[in-house]
């Protein structure tokens, strides 16, 4: 009962999290549903930048490799390198699951720095990065649960669940609040890093508005970059933890 009712405390939470607002924010409503339109909109954008960049770049793969063609190899490299590094050798399927991880939170994260989102009018509202909103991160974090669970669930079918009771059933709460815990972490850290980043931007702009930003902005190019690999290597991390069944 206590794993029962502690569970549902934790689906409260995810209830409220969802309801979190920093700000005023512009929303859709299209039949019974509110769509939160500024997510949607930049990450609309952050998607486009991804096809497009991706299109030009190998849309003509040549055997003497382009600058851009170069990037993209070199990026799936890193991906693939990371994913056996974290999953093991059963590792290809989910290139394409990090790898697009990686790419959107790193593109999102950047954008905050790089696009002047705060040009734009909108009736309420500003726009940000989509990795600014509590709402994105933590839609990643599930969508990272739902994979390592069917990563666990179709190498070991429902043997997979053995693990919440090893090395011994006492442990039996504990294992199951830690699949809790994962993305809460995950979506936590990663709109904490992003949110307080701009915000300390947007303060020292209005305070220092000719020097002090330029070389926060860049510590935050850095720190976005790093933030989207601690991301993908723990999702991938995650992912070979429950094939291998190992913590």
């Amino acid at each position: 009962m206590d794993v029962i009712s502690s569970s549902i405390k934790t689906y409260n939470i995810w209830f409220e999290i969802s309801g979190v607002e920093v700000g005023q924010h512009l929303y859709w409503q299209i039949g019974g549903l509110q769509i939160h339109a500024q997510v949607l909109i930049t990450s609309w954008v952050v998607i486009a930048i991804l096809l497009v960049s991706v299109n030009i770049a190998v849309r003509n793969p040549q055997t003497i490799p382009t600058d851009g063609q170069n990037l993209f190899e070199y990026i799936l490299e890193f991906i693939r390198d990371l994913s056996k590094t974290q999953i093991g050798d059963e590792y290809g399927p989910w290139i394409p699951f990090i790898g697009t991880m990686f790419l959107f939170i790193f593109v999102s994260n950047w954008s905050g720095a790089l696009l002047p989102w705060k040009i734009i009018e909108l009736p309420h509202g500003e726009l940000a990065a989509p990795t600014n909103d509590i709402n994105t991160t933590v839609a990643l974090a599930l969508l990272t649960s739902v994979a390592y669970f069917y990563a666990g669930l179709s190498k070991k079918g429902l043997s997979y669940f053995e693990k919440y009771i090893k090395p011994t059933p006492i442990l039996l709460p504990i294992n199951i609040l830690e699949d809790f815990t994962k993305p809460l972490s995950l979506s936590f850290r990663l709109f904490g890093n992003i949110l307080a980043d701009e915000l300390v931007v947007v303060v020292l702009v209005s305070l220092v508005p000719l020097v002090i930003p330029i070389p926060v902005m860049l510590l935050g190019l850095f720190t976005s970059g790093i933030q989207a690999l601690i991301f993908a290597t723990l999702a991938a991390a995650y992912i070979g933890e429950s094939m291998e069944g190992h913590h």
